[in-house]
C-alpha cells in the first residue's frame, strides 16, 4: 500500500512593497499652513492622483485640504474685519472735535 506524498509547505512570498506616499500630499500639508490657498490647491490635486495611482497620503491631502480651507476663511474673515474697523476709525475720526 503506498502512502500519500508529504504535506507541502506553501511556498513563501517575497514581503510586500510599502507603497508610497504621495509627494503632493506632503506638500500639501506643509503649504496649507505656510500659504492656505496653495494648501487647498495641492490637496486638491494629490486627492486626484492617490485616487488614480494607489498611494499613500490620503489623510494627509485631505488634511492639508481642510488646514487650507479653514485658514483661507479665517485669514479672509480677519481681512473684513480690519477693513471694517479702519472705515468706522475713519468715520469716527471725522466727529472729533476740531480744536479752536
Amino acid at each position: 500500500m503506498s502512502q500519500p506524498p508529504p504535506y507541502q509547505h506553501p511556498g513563501y512570498y517575497p514581503p510586500a512593497q510599502p507603497r508610497q506616499t504621495n509627494g503632493m500630499a506632503i506638500a500639501a500639508l506643509i503649504t496649507a499652513f505656510l500659504f492656505s490657498p496653495a494648501g487647498i490647491v495641492l490637496g486638491i490635486v494629490a486627492r486626484k492622483q492617490i485616487r488614480r495611482t494607489g498611494e499613500d497620503g490620503w489623510g494627509m491631502a485631505t488634511a492639508g485640504l481642510i488646514v487650507g480651507v479653514v485658514l483661507t476663511v479665517l485669514w479672509l474673515l480677519a481681512i473684513v474685519l480690519w477693513v471694517v474697523l479702519v472705515v468706522w476709525l475713519y468715520r469716527e475720526a471725522a466727529n472729533l472735535p476740531t480744536p479752536s
